[in-house]
């Protein structure tokens, strides 16, 4: 299968995002990891693992294991539910948005500069 034009310019956005976030000083996160924190800031809740398992097709054993460390590094909180005490809730947390933030400036940033004619090389 032949990579077309519009392919080749998506992926070389995301490898251009990807490299500068690899640089940052930002946490180093996997895509499972980064899709777990991006679908609870993102999408509306309330999110728990067995709903986020559903969403993304994996098992619940991968998402807590990614929670594990998104909770480490305080980019979301989990939180028994007060209306059942056998559920863990998944929440959002400021640090986590502006880990968000900051990586949504980084895409939006990188595809001014390929819409306004220059090139970045990285």
């Amino acid at each position: 299968m032949e990579i077309t034009t519009e392919q080749r310019q998506a992926l070389d956005l995301w490898r251009r995002v990807t490299v500068s976030a690899v640089r940052s000083d930002a946490p180093d996160l996997t895509a499972r990891q980064t899709a777990v924190l991006m679908t609870v800031h993102l999408s509306p809740g309330p999110h728990t693992v067995r709903g986020l398992a559903s969403q993304l097709a994996v098992g619940k054993p991968a998402i807590t294991r990614a929670l594990d460390t998104l909770s480490r590094l305080e980019l979301l909180q989990r939180r028994r539910d007060p209306q059942d005490g056998r559920n863990v809730l998944v929440e959002k947390t400021p640090k986590g948005g502006d880990f968000l933030a900051d990586f949504g400036s980084r895409i939006t940033g990188l595809r001014s500069l390929e819409t306004g004619g220059a090139q970045l090389s990285m």
